[in-house]
């Protein structure tokens, strides 16, 4: 009677096996898993940094406020690059409709007008120093009690200062850091265009900006803006709703503005209401469609990897023919053969996922480095992803492999040479 081999043991066989080959030729090992370690890499490398910009965009997205609206001529979002002609022949929309918002909307709290300047390129100067494509804007008291802007140093500028055309000017970090390092800039004159402007405040970066993102805000007064763009007429306007209002003001706002705009009852709405919510949803639209091509990417790595891991167990089983007869005549099953070779392959897949891991892990890093606002950290799931994968690797392409080896003839293999 044929002693019955115990699985485990097989495999545990078959382990010892599998790293014993990987010492006695580490660079065939390495250069047969390189597939592997790159499409794992990528998987745990590219999660880490979609995962922390997620989670950065979503927060910069949110500090805009739950309850603020974002009122644009069109719809905010991923389509930028796909409007319409329609949408690009919409009005602006203008001071008096902002206006019309805090008048007549109950349900909100401060609304900012905020004017865009003309085209061109607009340029902040101090004493040699030149900042250019600056983010240039008007718009007035009510903008920073909306919390769109925080003082490091100084204040925002006041109603009187708006309504009397003040030449004054707040500016962001980056900017008072470009063209002020080492000096206090309050009360200092900046040119803005060619126009002197008395600097009373500087503006903490904003927690709503995106990694890497500069903070080059010059705002002016909204008057003061406008007799210095007098051709401007691009604007955003900043509406916050009362704490848990903000359905009963998106609906207000949209009536005042359908009236203002003399849209008819059956007429689309040619303005966009944009909400902390609706815009993450956009953005995620798009991280997904990277996802799937991250996906795409990386099965490329792992199918090479996987054929490399399928040639180099069919010349193990050309070279272990003898081995597998003698296993075969004293009594190992085709099963035993099976898992000991599909044990080999998952060891050396696995193998390369660990080191694919590593690279993932140095990807983060390195995007860390690049990008100190941007959180990134290895996700559990793509840790987990990563490892099943170079696993199911490992089992896919060994089986051919290990059933060959299974279905050998112990006689004829015995007399391999």
């Amino acid at each position: 009677m044929k002693p019955k081999f115990d699985s485990t043991a097989v495999m545990l066989a078959g382990v010892g096996l599998a790293l014993a080959a990987i010492r006695g030729h580490k660079l065939r090992s390495f250069l047969t898993v390189l597939g592997v370690i790159i499409g794992t890499g990528t998987i745990i490398g590219v999660g880490s940094i979609l995962t922390g910009f997620d989670g950065a965009v979503t927060n910069a997205i949110k500090s805009f406020g739950t309850d603020t609206v974002i009122v644009l001529k069109w719809q905010a979002g991923i389509r930028f690059g796909n409007r319409s002609r329609e949408e690009w022949m919409r009005k602006p929309l203008t001071y008096e409709q902002a206006m019309a918002i805090r008048d007549r909307c109950r349900s909100v709290r401060p609304v900012s007008p905020y004017l865009f300047p003309g085209r061109g390129i607009h340029k902040a100067h101090y004493k040699g120093n030149d900042v250019l494509q600056i983010n240039l804007g008007g718009t007035d008291e009510k903008y920073a009690q909306g919390g769109q802007a925080e003082m490091m140093k100084g204040r925002f500028f006041t109603e009187f200062e708006n309504v009397h055309h003040v030449p004054v000017v707040v500016i962001g970090e980056d900017i008072h850091k470009s063209l002020f390092a080492g000096v206090d800039a309050i009360g200092k004159e900046l040119q803005v265009d060619g126009h002197s402007y008395q600097v009373i405040g500087v503006m903490n970066r904003p927690a709503n900006s995106f990694p890497g993102q500069q903070d080059n805000r010059v705002l002016l007064p909204y008057h003061t803006m406008r007799k210095l763009e007098p051709a401007a007429i691009e604007h955003m306007i900043v509406v916050a709703a009362k704490p848990g209002e903000l359905s009963q003001a998106i609906d207000e706002v949209r009536g005042v503005l359908r009236q203002e705009r003399r849209l008819k009852y059956n007429e689309p709405d040619n303005f966009g209401l944009n909400t902390a919510e609706q815009m993450i949803e956009d953005f995620r639209q798009v991280t997904s469609v990277t996802a799937l091509v991250m996906v795409v990417l990386s099965s490329i790595g792992l199918l090479v990897g996987g054929i490399g891991v399928m040639n180099i167990m069919l010349v193990s089983v050309t070279e272990r023919t003898k081995e597998i007869g003698v296993r075969k005549a004293i009594g190992a099953r085709k099963i035993d053969i099976v898992v000991q070779f599909l044990t080999e392959a998952v060891v050396l897949t696995f193998a390369g996922g660990l080191l694919g891991m590593g690279l993932g892990w140095a990807i983060s890093k390195a995007a860390a480095l690049a990008f100190p606002t941007l959180p990134t950290s290895v996700p559990v799931w793509a840790a987990a992803l990563g490892v099943i994968v170079s696993v199911g690797v490992g089992l896919f392409f060994g089986l051919w492999p290990a059933a060959k080896a299974a279905r050998l003839d112990p006689v004829e293999a015995l007399r391999y040479e």
